[in-house]
């Protein structure tokens, strides 16, 4: 698993993109106190349901690797000289 400097901030940046994703779709946004992991979960679950993300294998998902390929979603989204992308 890719590893990025900035993983923290890319899972926030992350889940503000998926949560205007799904707000675009007609799904509402994340209640106020939603937790950070039922947000991964819930925007992981949308776009692979929407072919967005490449799902994971069952035995796999987990909170780290649902994280992780949510940062993999959003540097795709990125440019390549993004101060984020540091590796």
């Amino acid at each position: 698993m890719k590893k990025f400097k900035n993983e923290g901030q890319l899972l926030k940046k992350s889940l503000v993109l998926a949560q205007a994703y799904g707000v675009q779709r007609g799904f509402g946004s994340f209640p106020p106190g939603a937790s950070e992991k039922d947000k991964v979960e819930a925007s992981y679950r949308m776009l692979v349901a929407d072919k967005r993300i490449t799902p994971l294998p069952p035995q796999k998902e987990t909170g780290p690797e649902m994280r992780h390929r949510l940062v993999l979603w959003l540097t795709k989204q990125l440019p390549e000289d993004h101060p984020l992308l540091e590796t």
